[in-house]
């Protein structure tokens, strides 16, 4: 074997058929099949010289069988016992001679001790799944149960990887310059109203490219698009058919949803998502995969067995004393994340999402599950969350955490960071909901929040990215919905409305859900005008739900995570209903990017004016009391040229009556100008200032509303 095969192969990376010298030649027949040892250190299935390489790991297995499958069949053709000189520790590896690998898929059979009160559940009688297949078979259209209504059988294809990624790589946008837009791949595009080939997939993502680069988002982050049992807990409510919808149930961490795909890829799965990520980079856009490594689709006792549990059960999930399963996930398992197997399996499912399709970044679901120990006890250094922060190939990944769990551990603004790891702001929500509703005595939290919540984020030490800002995400109302409903209504999940968060900080402005009364619908988007107003003039990243700049409803379902319809998709033709709020925040995200000061310390403005200033209804009046409900933030600096001071001045009056706000006095030869108004109707021919009370240094606030302005130089 030469050098250079070795040195080929010891990455473990894929590789075209090699023909000549470096074909390695079988030592022995198995059952009919040519076989020789494989490669120990490429873990999965791959095409290599000769044949294909496939290697797993078990710690407690006695004897490992390789399954080959014809194409959709549920029998196998063949079981080759892997021998035991084919074992190095705890790996088997085996290289099958002649394969072509569009004709078979694999499982394996694994055999142990049976000892439940121990959690060993090894049963050589399980077809198993290879945690590392590259794509999996078994469930290739949405909602579709096997013949008889059996569990799924999963096995796995060989993929050859021959995307030509050319000279693309990480976008690498500062993490307090993102505008980071949540979407779900099937609910973006699956209703009629999206005018898209392949509704429901990344196709019919990739084609509203152009929507997304308009709009001025700079990342997409996508909702789980890893292979997930979305007929897990599937059921009838009222005549509908609910699923697993939103995808947090985890089959195969290594392959992409082939549901998700629009053509079907056999042995290229994936090309079809690495189309759209590419197309995405080519115009600015980066990517991040929300990840959910905190439980797996195998559930409880009561779940099945198709991947982890017959491998190590007892190594991969959580395990009580007597050996039943922790759920701080509130799915039934929670992944021991920190054992050294588990951490470094997390590792290189990141790695290979990283280097085969090129994404940027990664939210993980539930976080705090990645801080705990093998007993379910908070850890101060999580060494999976150290591994990842400092990680070779991961090095520049954004990478977020949801930081807490269903077990009650809640982590914002303590996570586990080596300044490497942001969080979604679960306070930033919180806050910032309260005040803009008008709540009373949130005035100084809404400050705080907006100038980077400090009182979380030393800016000294963490900039201004470890806050990721959002007030909606899919978990919880839309925005419109946030100011239509006083209660969730997730009567159609079938639970009698008892799931869902009870405490949303929601307001329906006086009518209960759809009203045809204008000064409701008025005053409703006005208050979405304002939480995009605010969000986008708050430090540190942003994130919003796809939809949201438009309006788009779920009818006061608060947790839609089942619902396969008009419910949880987008609707379109409210883009037309509600352009002027499109227009709006169309303009916000332009306006942020257009000053930097808004996102972030910049050179100090050369004028002298500080870098952050409150000014609550006079210049400089920070104080704050139960009844302050007119805030005021100036941010001073340098422009993205350095060739100008660049000043914003952020207005809320959240009371229900209008409020004077006196303007600080700029330096000479600048004057204010008004660049947004939330009460005005937003329109490219309508200009804000004509619509505004307004003197030199004296503003109306209209209630419930939102002025911007900007220093502008005098005319000579």
């Amino acid at each position: 074997m030469s050098m250079n095969f070795i040195n080929q192969w010891s990455n473990n990376a894929p590789a075209q058929n090699v023909k000549g010298e470096d074909s390695l030649k079988p030592l022995e027949n198995i059952g009919g099949f040519d076989v020789r040892p494989g490669f120990f250190r490429m873990n999965g299935a791959y095409v290599v010289p000769g044949g294909v390489s496939f290697t797993i790991s078990s710690h407690g297995a006695t004897s490992c069988t390789l399954l080959l499958f014809h194409p959709k069949a549920n029998e196998p053709y063949a079981r080759i016992p892997i021998p035991e000189n084919y074992r190095i520790g705890n790996t088997y590896s085996i290289l099958v001679d002649g394969l072509k690998i569009e004709e078979f898929e694999y499982a394996y059979e694994i055999d142990g001790s049976y000892e439940p009160e121990k959690g060993k559940l090894f049963d050589k009688n399980n077809i198993l799944l290879d945690p590392y297949a590259k794509a999996v078979t078994g469930q290739r259209q949405w909602g579709e149960r096997p013949e008889g209504g059996n569990d799924f059988v999963y096995k796995a294809r060989v993929v050859r990887s021959a995307f030509d990624w050319g000279c693309h790589g990480q976008l690498n946008h500062p993490f307090e310059d993102l505008v980071i837009y949540e979407a779900h791949v099937r609910g973006f595009t699956k209703d009629a109203s999206s005018n898209v080939d392949g509704a429901g997939t990344f196709e019919g993502l990739r084609q509203k490219i152009p929507y997304l680069k308009d709009l001025g988002i700079n990342a997409v982050e996508l909702m789980p698009i890893f292979e997930f049992d979305e007929m897990e807990s599937h059921r009838v409510v009222d005549g509908e058919e609910l699923y697993n919808y939103w995808g947090y149930n985890t089959v195969s961490f290594f392959s992409p949803n082939t549901s998700y795909a629009f053509r079907e890829e056999h042995n290229h799965e994936g090309d079809e998502l690495k189309h759209l990520i590419r197309e995405l980079k080519e115009n600015g856009i980066e990517v991040i995969l929300d990840v959910v490594f905190n439980h797996t689709a195998e559930g409880n006792e009561m779940g099945p067995s198709f991947c982890f549990k017959g491998i190590d059960n007892n190594i991969y999930y959580m395990l009580t004393p007597d050996a039943h399963y922790y759920n701080f996930s509130g799915c039934g398992n929670v992944m021991n994340c920190n054992h050294p197997v588990v951490r470094n399996f997390i590792v290189d499912c990141l790695r290979h999402w990283a280097v085969e399709y090129r994404v940027d970044g990664f939210r993980f679901d539930l976080a705090s599950i990645l801080g705990r120990d093998q007993n379910g006890a908070p850890m101060n250094n999580p060494p999976i969350l150290e591994a990842l922060a400092f990680d070779s190939v991961l090095g520049n990944m954004k990478l977020i955490a949801e930081a807490w769990d269903a077990g009650g551990l809640y982590q914002v603004g303590s996570f586990p960071s080596w300044n490497r790891w942001a969080e979604w702001n679960g306070r930033y929500r919180d806050d910032m909901r309260c005040f803009l509703k008008g709540d009373p005595g949130m005035a100084e939290r809404a400050i705080t929040r907006i100038t980077g919540s400090s009182d979380m984020y030393d800016p000294a030490s963490r900039g201004y990215s470890a806050s990721v800002n959002f007030l909606t995400c899919h978990d919880g109302f839309t925005l419109y919905d946030l100011y239509s409903y006083n209660q969730k209504h997730n009567e159609k999940n079938g639970w009698n409305n008892t799931d869902g968060d009870n405490n949303g900080h929601s307001w329906n402005c006086g009518v209960e859900g759809a009203s045809a009364d204008p000064e409701v619908e008025g005053l409703r988007r006005r208050l979405v005008k304002n939480a995009f107003a605010a969000l986008l003039c708050s430090r540190g990243p942003a994130m919003f739900f796809a939809g949201d700049e438009f309006c788009n409803t779920q009818f006061g379902n608060n947790n839609a995570y089942c619902q396969d319809n008009i419910i949880s998709w987008l609707d379109w033709n409210r883009l037309d209903e509600y352009k002027e709020i499109h227009d709006f925040v169309r303009f916000m995200i332009h306006f942020r990017k257009d000053h930097p000061v808004l996102r972030k310390d910049t050179k100090p403005a050369l004028c002298g004016l500080p870098m952050i200033s409150i000014h609550n209804g006079e210049p400089y009046r920070n104080h704050t009391d139960f009844n302050t409900h007119l805030i005021g933030i100036m941010y001073a600096g340098r422009n993205a040229q350095d060739t100008e001071d660049d000043i914003v001045f952020y207005a809320m009056n959240s009371y229900w009556e209008p409020l004077s706000l006196k303007l600080p006095e700029l330096p000479q030869g600048l004057h204010w100008k008004i660049v947004a108004n939330t009460n005005c109707e937003y329109r490219d021919d309508l200009e804000p200032q004509e619509q505004t009370h307004y003197s030199w240094d004296q503003v109306q606030m209209p209630s419930r509303s939102t002025v911007i302005l900007v220093a502008e130089k005098d005319e000579a």
